[in-house]
């Protein structure tokens, strides 16, 4: 039987649930992690398209997940910078988060992350690093 892991034994943080955060799949050996999430209409800007600080939040929250399940669910990273590339706008629906750990240092972690839309157009990628703390329950 599969040990669960603690993304679907403990309860999501609430800007997971306003974001619609859902895992779908963790690749532990390629430290590589797969979301989706939901844009509502209350993220939209006043053109229509889900606001860039949104589509920011949903990197952060692919590639803070794809740290601690590198780290074997050890440690969680506190964002250190988040240098986010915009390619194409997003709309309400489903939005796809892919996050990968490059590099896994004792104290630092480095991160890049790509957000899709349902076509799996790139929307936006981004890089980052994360200062590692021990995860306590």
């Amino acid at each position: 039987m599969k040990q669960k892991t603690p993304f679907e034994t403990h309860q999501a943080p609430p800007v997971a649930k306003l974001l619609g955060w859902k895992l779908i799949e963790i690749d532990l050996p390629n430290r590589t992690i797969e979301l989706e999430f939901e844009a509502t209409n209350d993220f939209l800007n006043p053109s229509g398209h889900v606001q860039g600080g949104i589509l920011c939040a949903m990197l952060d929250d692919t590639l803070g997940p794809a740290v601690f399940a590198a780290t074997d669910f050890k440690q969680q990273g506190r964002t250190i910078d988040l240098h986010t590339h915009f390619v194409r706008p997003a709309f309400p629906g489903k939005i796809r988060g892919k996050g990968k750990v490059t590099r896994l240092g004792k104290t630092v972690a480095f991160m890049e992350g790509q957000l899709f839309d349902p076509d799996e157009k790139l929307i936006a990628r981004a890089t980052g690093s994360a200062m590692l703390f021990d995860f306590k329950t």
